[in-house]
């Protein structure tokens, strides 16, 4: 999760100002290469459910990790727009398989064990990665390093991460026969419907701050040493999110948990722009990291529960839905970016987003 997510995944954002910088890169180019990772993400989600893919899951996973390694150091060769959008996809199709594969080995693994309860520990990797990539670009930033070096340096990472993880996997018994049922068929009826409303409009709201929210900090307070700073407040607080708010679903629902989750990103995401740089900044990247990684989690368990006779058939609408909300974000941002000038607007309509996504997921729990 780590190689995948937390760097593969999620590198772009504090080396986003200086490829911003270095190739004159406005916001609307900065979100379509940003979007282009979500697209290939959403395709390899969908291409991983198949039975090529839960049948080798351990083959596709090793795939994964090498290229999610190739495709990070990959993007300093070319400063190219349509070349930065490939390598993007391509990660994002990495980023799935692995997503996808590492699931089913993992939650496997736990079941036999019956160590659930360490799945949060699992989850934990993707703000670990977070916290690594973005402590890593300072200090290769200091070392004379251009976008190019902060780009390579971040693969070698990747690769330092990637090779524990593979060898682990190659330890693991062989990947037993898996029988790949027909799902129920079910009509999207207005459960489901208003569900995937309501995490395809939180997949618009996080993927804003997240993608643009170390080039706020540049923009907002023009200070070097407060942009790694607020990336890593995301990854520390991304750490236990999943486990915290595991815990509070225990008493609240998962519905509830994630409608609550979504208010306290939309209030981290408008304190970014909304507040005093310093202070606002720290608090978005403090909400954004303590929600989003947990909220992912919260929609596919109330998806599962919606419909468990047809689980399968209702995570992938959500995932769709989903999918689609990240990949417009970021095109969205950047370009209510350049026509105002700042971020405030993008900013507050993806906050917007995520408040009627908490409102959609109330009214759907079912002990309202």
């Amino acid at each position: 999760m780590a190689v995948a997510m937390g760097i593969g995944r999620f590198a772009l954002t504090p080396i986003l100002p200086w490829m911003m910088e270095a190739l004159d890169l406005d916001a609307r180019r900065a979100g379509l290469i940003a979007s282009a990772n979500f697209v290939g993400y959403l395709a390899g989600a969908l291409i991983g459910t198949t039975s090529l893919v839960v049948r080798r899951r351990s083959t596709w996973y090793l795939a994964g990790l090498a290229a999610s390694v190739a495709t990070t150091a990959g993007m300093g060769l070319s400063g190219d727009l349509v070349f930065l959008m490939a390598v993007r996809f391509v990660a994002g199709v990495a980023s799935a398989f692995i997503l996808v594969a590492v699931l089913g080995i993992v939650f496997d693994a736990l079941a036999a064990a019956d160590r659930l309860d360490l799945a949060a520990v699992h989850f934990a990797g993707v703000g670990a990665g977070i916290t690594i990539s973005a402590l890593a670009v300072p200090v290769l930033v200091a070392a004379g390093m251009d976008w190019r070096g902060l780009w390579a340096g971040s693969g070698l990472l990747a690769a330092a991460a990637a090779l524990p993880a593979a060898w682990l996997v190659a330890r693991a018994p062989g990947d037993a026969p898996v029988e790949v049922a027909r799902p129920a068929r079910i009509a999207p009826d207005r459960p489901v419907v208003l569900l995937s409303l309501a995490y395809g409009l939180f997949g618009y709201g996080y993927s804003v701050t997240a993608t643009f929210l170390v080039t706020i900090a540049r923009r907002q307070a023009q200070s070097d040493w407060l942009e790694p700073i607020v990336w890593v407040m995301v990854g520390l607080a991304a750490i236990p999110s999943v486990g915290l708010w595991r815990r509070a679903t225990r008493r609240i629902g998962a519905l509830r948990g994630m409608a609550l989750a979504c208010l306290v990103e939309a209030a981290g995401v408008a304190a970014s722009v909304t507040t005093p740089p310093i202070v606002g900044l720290t608090l978005g990247g403090l909400l954004l990291g303590g929600t989003f990684v947990a909220i992912t989690a919260l929609g596919l368990a109330s998806a599962r529960a919606l419909r468990p006779r047809a689980a399968t058939q209702v995570m992938a609408l959500v995932t769709a839905a989903f999918g689609t909300g990240q990949i417009l974000g970021p095109i969205a941002a950047g370009i209510l970016a350049d026509m105002s000038g700042s971020f405030l607007l993008p900013s507050l309509s993806a906050a917007a987003m995520l408040l009627i996504a908490a409102a959609l997921a109330w009214r759907l729990d079912p002990q309202r």
